[in-house]
């Protein structure tokens, strides 16, 4: 029969912790760290390059001296101004309606819950032209809903700047939700329920008591989906087209510049890269404390 005092000592040892049986316990995975073996090493290393080399070469190749002269152009500027409007309505946007919806999704019981949160993150894995054909074929002016608009309101949407923002808005509103929708199913629900028993209604509870809990993921959600929007490129070529000054944003720009201007198109393609170093730092702080 196995002594308790080993028994012990072999549950610390499987749960990572001191092998005595009295001693303090170690988190687990905190033991020594060996080296990784040869075999692990090597594809770990050509996929860190495989990722990097392009970024290190568009810094290599970039002209740093015409680098001022270049993103001060007018045409440049126009698209970065665009960008920036754009994707900051679509951010906008995608908060006033997706919020609500990771509510309904994280605090709510309806059927076929499943498959609507399916039909939501579906623009993350829809290739963002096919994306742009369906916006064209509800919102354009033969579209489902695009021809009423037009009728009723004299609305129309393709091919103007509306346009870059309901397309922008279409891709990155997922990533919204899913933040969202994530934190409200980490927060703990009895919060709302103690004010609702205080006489709060749902959504003075919701508008009081949850938003602050979940704000953090808002951010986080918020930050994405600018940065999805703000990089968007097949939707919004397909469903606003591609006019300087009106639907030509930075990714459009560097797609046309590439072909006349390669300096151009490096230039705006720095500011991109610059722009996505920063939502990766701006969020790090948060992925490393859930991680913790």
């Amino acid at each position: 029969m196995t002594q308790p005092g080993k028994a012990d000592a072999a549950a610390d040892v499987l749960a990572g912790g001191d092998t005595r049986g009295d001693g303090p316990r170690r988190r687990a995975g905190a033991g020594p760290r060996r080296g990784a073996p040869l075999p692990l090493l090597l594809p770990a290393l050509v996929g860190l390059a495989f990722l990097l080399l392009p970024l290190v070469a568009l810094l290599v190749r970039a002209p740093w001296a015409g680098l001022p002269e270049q993103l001060t152009s007018p045409e440049v500027w126009q698209a970065l101004q665009l960008s920036l409007i754009t994707a900051t309505a679509a951010t906008a946007v995608s908060l006033v309606l997706g919020v609500p919806l990771a509510w309904l999704l994280a605090r709510t019981d309806f059927p076929g819950r499943g498959f609507v949160r399916a039909l939501v993150t579906l623009p993350l894995v829809l290739p963002p032209v096919v994306g742009g054909v369906a916006l064209l074929l509800a919102l354009g002016r033969n579209g489902v809903v695009g021809q009423w608009l037009e009728s009723a309101f004299g609305i129309t949407l393709p091919f103007t700047t509306a346009g870059v923002v309901v397309a922008e808005a279409f891709v990155a509103m997922p990533f919204l939700v899913i933040s969202v929708e994530g934190t409200l199913r980490a927060a703990d629900p009895r919060y709302e329920e103690a004010a609702m028993t205080l006489g709060a209604s749902r959504f003075t509870a919701f508008r009081r008591v949850t938003l602050p809990l979940i704000a953090p993921g808002i951010a986080a959600g918020s930050v994405l989906a600018w940065a999805r929007a703000l990089g968007e490129f097949g939707a919004t070529i397909t469903f606003a087209g591609n006019f300087p000054g009106r639907t030509q944003t930075m990714p459009l720009a560097v797609y046309l510049a590439l072909q006349s201007d390669p300096a151009a198109a490096i230039a705006l393609s720095l500011v991109l890269l610059a722009v996505s170093i920063a939502v990766l730092a701006g969020l790090r702080d948060r992925w490393m404390t859930a991680a913790s």
